[in-house]
């Protein structure tokens, strides 16, 4: 069975997450902490970051895959999952602060109605599939 929409929304996930640790990476540098977070704010902001896309995306790749799977999903999933995505980037930006803050606040607010929605959605689908 192909799950393009899964797949897709997979691997954008890993670039982003490839994304968000170079960025990691780049700031440790420019600061000088090369183990932990070294009490800097900067690298703080990045690893947390990280740690929040690492915290949400698996959930939304189950439930992704999962209404992919029981053939509830369609052309809206795309724009869920490109949402999610473009959210996330957002987030990865908006916590450096500076000019670009509000994508935080974006980012937060796209997660959590996103993984409100597809679970929602799930529970439903799951209450009226067949029982096997």
């Amino acid at each position: 069975m192909a799950l393009p929409i899964t797949l897709t929304m997979a691997a954008a996930a890993g670039l982003i997450n490839l994304w968000l640790a170079v960025r990691i990476g780049q700031v440790r540098t420019s600061q000088k902490v090369s183990v932990g977070d070294g009490g800097n704010e900067y690298v703080i902001r990045r690893m947390r970051a990280q740690a929040n896309f690492v915290e949400f995306t698996p959930f939304i790749l189950a439930l992704i895959a999962g209404l992919e799977i029981s053939g509830f999903g369609g052309i809206w999933l795309w724009a869920v999952g490109i949402v999610y995505m473009a959210g996330r980037l957002a987030h990865g930006l908006g916590m450096d602060g500076g000019t670009f803050k509000l994508g935080r606040t974006i980012g937060t607010i796209t997660s959590m109605l996103i993984t409100l929605g597809l679970s929602g959605y799930a529970i439903y689908v799951a209450s009226v599939l067949p029982v096997a």
